[in-house]
């Protein structure tokens, strides 16, 4: 690389301090002609009172492809952005179209993917099709230069997961999200340097639960469809309830103890619904981690009993995750030892009594000293996490064009090395909003399907989990 340390023309400036000088960022808008890179700081962004979505990037034109439940959720709130102008929408089944029109009026409908992959204008597209289908599309849609977004899990095999990863590794020129939407969320950004501080002493355990009675099968007018939309209910094209559902938590969990388990062990049964399905209804998982620190989840569709959330336990502190059922936005508790050393900040902390124990709330704007809201003025709008997901999917699109084409036109001698070497430099990440890349979805896929075949196993059979699965 020494040998090409050559200067560019007009700009003077040197093409090593270009890709590897955070200092550069301001070059860069420059010979940007002062266009916004469009991210913002995300440790700034994250202590900020003020969450909500406010935007500065430009439009990109979307195609979403899965027009079922999950799919319409993303194009009702992909109707609520400014900057997200859905122009095609895909799906094999026609009556699915019907469901969505409100939410995307004016875009064109395919019913083969292919096509819709063809339109020029589709310069982004979103995966939200069943699981089992994700790697022929995404890898499809990276090859015709699309940016993409696909739900969670990557796919339903550890060897599909992998080919993901390493199409979206490959397609650096392009941005690549997996949909873990907790990732994208202020509030957890808020959370993240927190538990990084070590406030909640030595790690000692975590638990998270998922409950919610309900059959999860979905009507359908003829057999056909029904096979075809229950696709979760049968093991060979489903993650199961942790893969399809836990993941989002186990996601989560892993982010905040920053590591990696090294076994997991699964408990799973039907016992409410019984109804030809090969998917248990109940089950209950234990990660192992380094140093004796374990993780449990459950998740049950034969009982809705305190809902769901997420704990970690500390020797100093215990923290306590939950979506509220009615807004969707994630709060989080503070729970402190007696003999915890004092923070110095819990004075002027706001409180809340959950039987006898007393939350601290940690959450951005949660200071008594924070302007309250007055009588007849209106609250702040919710922004759920799946809103904040997909606007820093629309942003990082923005980031990872003009970044591309930027370098290119600043140094058309470069080499594809140069350019990788830039694209995942400081400048760009500078830019970029915290989402869950290509390494997060396939690391979280990776242990939710360990997980799901320790389930399918039973009797606590133990599974481990080797290194080598995240390796890409």
């Amino acid at each position: 690389m020494e040998s090409k340390e050559t200067n560019s023309g007009s700009s003077g400036v040197n093409r090593r301090e270009f890709i590897q000088n955070a200092a550069s960022f301001g070059t860069l808008m420059a010979l940007m002609g002062g266009v916004p890179l469009y991210g913002e700081d995300t440790n700034a962004a994250a202590a900020s009172e003020d969450t909500g979505y406010k935007s500065v990037s430009a439009p990109i034109n979307l195609g979403v492809i899965g027009c079922g439940a999950q799919g319409r959720e993303i194009l009702k709130t992909l109707s609520l952005l400014p900057n997200a102008p859905v122009v095609a929408i895909c799906d094999s089944y026609e009556a699915a179209f019907r469901r969505v029109k409100e939410s995307a009026p004016k875009a064109e409908t395919f019913a083969d993917y292919h096509k819709l992959l063809e339109k020029k204008e589709v310069e982004a597209v979103i995966v939200a099709t069943p699981s089992h289908q994700h790697r022929e599309i995404v890898e499809a849609a990276l090859a015709a230069g699309k940016h993409v977004y696909c739900e969670a899990p990557l796919a339903v095999s550890i060897d599909d997961a992998r080919a993901i990863a390493q199409a979206a590794k490959k397609s650096f020129k392009l941005n690549f999200q997996s949909g873990l939407q907790m990732r994208a969320d202020a509030q957890r950004h808020f959370l993240i340097p927190f538990i990084r501080s070590g406030a909640c002493g030595k790690n000692v355990m975590a638990r998270s639960q998922w409950h919610k009675k309900q059959s999860w099968r979905r009507p359908a007018p003829t057999p056909e469809r029904e096979k075809s939309l229950n696709w979760h209910l049968s093991a060979a094209t489903s993650g199961g309830l942790i893969g399809e559902i836990g993941i989002h938590q186990l996601d989560l969990v892993q982010w905040l103890l920053n590591r990696r388990p090294v076994a997991v062990s699964g408990w799973g049964s039907t016992v409410q619904w019984n109804d030809g399905r090969d998917v248990a209804d109940t089950v209950q998982v234990m990660f192992e981690y380094p140093e004796g620190v374990n993780y449990s989840t459950d998740l049950s569709l034969a009982n809705s009993f305190d809902s769901s959330y997420e704990i970690l336990y500390g020797t100093d502190s215990a923290v306590m995750m939950r979506t509220d059922s009615k807004d969707q936005v994630n709060r989080q508790w503070l729970f402190k030892e007696v003999d915890s050393p004092l923070l110095g900040w819990e004075v002027y902390a706001r409180k809340e009594q959950f039987a006898q124990e007393t939350g601290i709330v940690l959450m951005a704007g949660a200071s008594k000293l924070q302007k309250k809201v007055v009588a007849g003025e209106a609250p702040p709008p919710v922004v759920t996490p799946l809103q904040q997901a997909l606007s820093a999917f629309i942003t990082n699109c923005g980031v990872t064009g003009e970044g591309v084409k930027n370098f290119t036109t600043s140094y058309p001698d470069a080499d594809v090395e140069d350019l990788q070497q830039y694209m995942a430099g400081p400048i760009i990440s500078k830019a970029r909003k915290l989402t869950a890349g290509w390494q997060e979805g396939l690391e979280a896929t990776v242990l939710a399907l360990k997980a799901n075949e320790a389930v399918i196993k039973g009797k606590g059979s133990r599974v481990l989990i080797e290194k080598q699965l995240f390796e890409v």
